[in-house]
């Protein structure tokens, strides 16, 4: 399976068209946001084209090809017009015989994180700065942010195929690479 990884489009119709263009050109099976769909939040200035009704009416338009977990800007509201599921705090997935904890990391992190065993990967947002690490023999990968990167980084998203996470920027330059069977990371 294929799977398009995003995280914190917090409302930027702007943004969400470029990525959904990747998804377009890129044919995932799914579309995995990791949270903070709609809202800027409260600490984030407003990205640009902050639009959460049109970022509604596109993101519904593909409900079927979306998993989704909460972000700590997300909330029942938000749930009321989306038409796929939000409100799960994590969701497992499993990529060659490893477990993918994917949450959007307000809860789960580094510092708190949930039951992994060794070779299995904490993936979230949050943090809106991208990254592969290794945490206790556990892996920690984050995308970084559609919307509001920090820490320097790129609008962006990551692929997942075979094994392999991809890093990209919202014109399809990879810049990162990470192979889940060696746990080798390129940068």
């Amino acid at each position: 399976m294929k799977i398009m990884i995003a995280s914190d489009i917090h409302g930027s119709a702007y943004y969400l068209k470029q990525l959904l263009e990747r998804f377009h050109t890129e044919r995932p099976d799914k579309l995995l946001l990791l949270g903070d769909i709609l809202y800027h939040g409260p600490r984030n200035d407003l990205p640009e084209g902050y639009a959460p009704k049109e970022a509604i009416d596109l993101l519904n338009g593909m409900k079927e090809d979306i998993l989704c977990v909460r972000g700590n800007c997300d909330t029942d509201v938000d749930q009321m017009v989306l038409e796929f599921p939000i409100l799960a705090d994590y969701c497992i997935l499993y990529e060659q015989g490893h477990m993918i904890f994917a949450t959007h990391g307000h809860i789960h992190n580094t510092s708190a994180p949930p039951m992994l065993k060794a070779g299995d990967i904490l993936l979230h947002g949050h943090t809106h700065v991208p990254a592969s690490e290794e945490f206790g023999g556990r892996y920690y990968l984050n995308p970084g942010s559609v919307a509001i990167p920090k820490g320097g980084s790129e609008h962006g998203y990551m692929m997942l195929e075979d094994g392999v996470f991809i890093w990209k920027n919202l014109n399809g330059k990879a810049y990162r690479r990470f192979d889940l069977q060696s746990g080798t990371c390129n940068v």
